[in-house]
């Protein structure tokens, strides 16, 4: 009996047993490799686009900065272009078709170039003559470079015969006009132009000057209803490059 007691003492018994606890680790959340990577991701991301960032605004600046000083250097001004003296001998609408207008036009222009440091380049000069939003006359000019703090010339011309397309209300303007003696003509100057600033030359640019006159008729020498009075055009200052 006590050797029976004694052995079930000896293989103490202390309750049952505690499993034993094990850690898993699931994929795709929080902590591990996973997370540096991706930590690492987005500085990377940041350092790229402050970097560009930084980049652009420096270039925006340096651009800015050389504007101001261009300008400053040349302060540029606007080129003045006016209409001094038109003649007009003949401008007839044939009757009964009312539809070709018979004209003998000779302008003289002025362009001003006020700039002290700032030559430009008439590359091309096309000169259109309109009549109640119809273009009825067109001619090329000569080519030429102006110089600074000077005064050119040009000399339009437009003369011949052309078909013009008038609706009613058109005509009963022309007849009114007729009967004044003065006419509205409208002249547009196309043009392809360079700047020189000292020893640099711009690219091509394309604006357009408009001039609405007022034209009195002339017959013999004389006009019935006054005489032509200096109009200052308007510069449609669009630079529009040249894309060829």
């Amino acid at each position: 009996m006590a050797d029976a007691k004694q052995s079930h003492l000896n293989g103490a018994y202390y309750g049952p047993s505690i499993p034993s606890t094990k850690s898993y680790h699931r994929p795709g959340r929080g902590g591990g490799g996973g997370g540096c990577f991706s930590c690492c991701c987005g500085c990377l991301c940041s350092c790229i686009f402050n970097l560009i960032f930084q980049i652009v605004l420096t270039a925006v600046v340096i651009v800015g900065i050389a504007i101001v000083v261009v300008w400053l250097i040349f302060r540029p001004n606007k080129v003045k272009f006016n209409v001094t003296d038109a003649t007009l001998t003949e401008f007839n609408i044939s009757t009964p078709t009312n539809t070709t207008l018979y004209y003998n036009l000779a302008l003289n222009m002025t362009i001003r170039n006020p700039n002290k440091r700032i030559g430009i380049y008439y590359d091309r000069i096309e000169a259109r003559a309109f009549y109640q939003g119809q273009r009825f006359a067109a001619t090329d000019l000569q080519p030429f470079y102006q110089r600074h703090k000077n005064t050119a010339t040009l000399n339009p011309e437009f003369k011949g015969q052309n078909v013009v397309m008038l609706g009613d209300s058109e005509l009963s303007n022309y007849n009114s006009e007729k009967s004044s003696g003065t006419y509205s003509i409208d002249l547009k100057l196309y043009l392809r132009v360079r700047f020189k600033f000292g020893l640099f030359k711009s690219p091509k640019f394309k604006p357009k000057i408009e001039c609405d006159l007022k034209v009195p008729l002339e017959s013999n020498g004389q006009t019935s209803s006054g005489t032509f009075e200096t109009t200052k055009c308007h510069f449609d200052w669009k630079l529009r490059l040249v894309d060829f």
